[in-house]
């Protein structure tokens, strides 16, 4: 019975360390648990309204909370494999009383002290097999720190680059271009360079899917209620007797299909035509959609 409560608690450090993979280390697949945490608190915050959710704590709130979950789980699940062995397979400091020292939350405390490498030495392991499994913990704790900064490190850089493309979108429609100065070279290069950073934010989304519930500031900062101007430019120069403004406009056509394919295989599920998942995507941030073709 001891070793089926072991199995137990490997079977949880096994789903945290599967979810950490699939969150962190493998962009093309979802994590489970932690997807699960994020949607659940941005459809809570769906229910206070969008004004309410401006406020744009889903994001931060929502790592946070996977990350404890990550944290706790592997605490727990390592808690669990220890306990049945206590207290013959571990060794008791002379000032503990080993059978008043074998509780769920005397393990608990050998699992939070293996995980956290604090090595305090008032309960060790005495089993071979628990001596090789308690400084795994201490490597997966170690790992698991490592990781979590390095996910912060990259989430907060790619809403920066999404909302450089939103302002830089702000900068173009109050710049009120012509279709003339679009047909030129110097406009061909202008979408040239929106193609580029939509294809950055689309990599974003695919790499980071947890920075879609981030709030992006004012609207004049915000990708969702300005991303259909770039679509607009598009059709403006679709057709255009510029060669290269025509080549620059199919290339961010292209972009623009790319991030919504993303976005609606990702987070939104229309099933649609790209201006119904850009007017799908604005709705969801609780802003008024794209002026773009519902059309599909």
């Amino acid at each position: 019975m001891n070793g089926w409560i072991s199995v137990v608690g490997a079977v949880v450090v096994m789903v945290i360390l599967r979810d950490v993979f699939h969150t962190l280390w493998h962009p093309t697949r979802r994590g489970g648990l932690s997807r699960i945490v994020i949607v659940a608190l941005w459809r809570l915050s769906a229910r206070t309204g969008p004004r309410r959710r401006a406020a744009g704590i889903v994001g931060p709130l929502g790592m946070a909370c996977v990350m404890a979950m990550w944290a706790c789980g592997v605490a727990l699940g390592w808690a669990v494999i220890y306990w049945p062995h206590m207290p013959e397979g571990f060794v008791f400091s002379s000032a503990l009383e080993p059978a008043e020292h074998s509780r769920p939350v005397d393990a608990l405390y050998v699992s939070l002290v293996m995980v956290g490498t604090l090595g305090l030495g008032d309960i060790a392991p005495a089993e071979s097999w628990l001596r090789v499994v308690a400084p795994l913990e201490a490597l997966v704790g170690f790992a698991l720190l490592t990781a979590t900064v390095s996910w912060v490190l990259g989430v907060f850089p790619s809403l920066a680059r999404r909302r450089t493309l939103a302002l830089r979108i702000c900068h173009l429609r109050r710049a009120a271009l012509t279709d003339e100065e679009l047909n030129s070279d110097a406009g061909a290069a202008v979408l040239d360079a929106l193609a580029g950073d939509v294809a950055r934010v689309s990599v974003d989304f695919a790499q980071y899917p947890e920075s879609y519930y981030f709030h992006d500031g004012t609207s004049g900062s915000a990708l969702a209620p300005n991303i259909g101007y770039v679509a607009e430019l598009t059709d403006r120069t679709r057709n255009s007797r510029h060669p290269r403004t025509r080549i620059a406009s199919a290339v961010l056509a292209a972009a623009l299909d790319d991030l919504a394919t993303v976005l609606d295989e990702r987070f939104l599920r229309t099933r649609g035509e790209r201006p119904r998942i850009l007017a799908a995507y604005a709705r969801d941030h609780g802003v008024e959609a794209p002026h773009t073709d519902e059309r599909e």
